[in-house]
């Protein structure tokens, strides 16, 4: 079976991509996974990701952040390195937590019935604000995971992350949740591409 490798800036892109894996490179091994924390990892060792695409294809996952917008951010990446064709740079808009809210079917069984979901996550300003706000009114274990304890310096609950990660294996399904984001479903669509070419079918 063929490796592909996974580099990502956090523990939910991590997550996030493992189950794009599932969906878009059904048959692959386990992953070479990647990640320390933030987008400057990534950018700083794109001609190692690089060197590696040339052997096994290699999946980068980051957000846009405060950035203007994600072609522009691709074109400044793109244009640092020699691209293989089996490097695929792909971008959330503007976080990872975006894609996790576009389906609102997983959202629910988290958060229960409170809260007004956005149907364009990709437009929010701060989807993880925005996420955070929807835990206030969420079940009491999810809002011990997911918020600070008051007065804490963190800007989340020492759960978030294992309890959004659990959430990605159990309930979320990228299908649903590309009908909402624009840049998950061109990321969904060029995994079916990378798949395609390594010979595969989604699961």
């Amino acid at each position: 079976m063929t490796t592909v490798a996974l580099a990502t800036e956090d523990v939910l892109s991590e997550a996030l991509g493992l189950r794009l894996f599932s969906v878009y490179l059904p048959t692959t091994a386990s992953p070479m996974l990647l990640r320390k924390d933030g987008a400057g990892y990534l950018r700083s060792n794109l001609s190692k990701w690089a060197q590696i695409a040339r052997r096994h294809p290699v999946v980068v996952l980051t957000d846009l952040d405060r950035l203007a917008c994600a072609s522009g951010l691709l074109s400044t990446w793109q244009a640092s390195v020699v691209w293989p064709q089996d490097l695929l740079l792909r971008v959330a808009v503007r976080t990872a937590e975006a894609w996790l809210l576009a389906d609102h079917d997983a959202m629910r069984t988290l958060i229960g019935p409170r809260g007004a979901l956005p149907h364009h996550p990709d437009e929010l300003a701060q989807p993880k604000q925005h996420l955070l706000r929807l835990a206030e009114k969420a079940p009491r274990e999810v809002q011990a995971d997911l918020l600070k304890p008051r007065g804490a310096v963190a800007s989340q609950g020492l759960g978030y992350n294992n309890r959004l990660s659990a959430l990605v294996r159990a309930e979320w399904s990228p299908q649903r949740a590309a009908l909402r984001s624009p840049s998950l479903e061109r990321a969904c669509r060029r995994l079916q591409e990378l798949g395609l070419r390594m010979g595969m079918r989604p699961g």
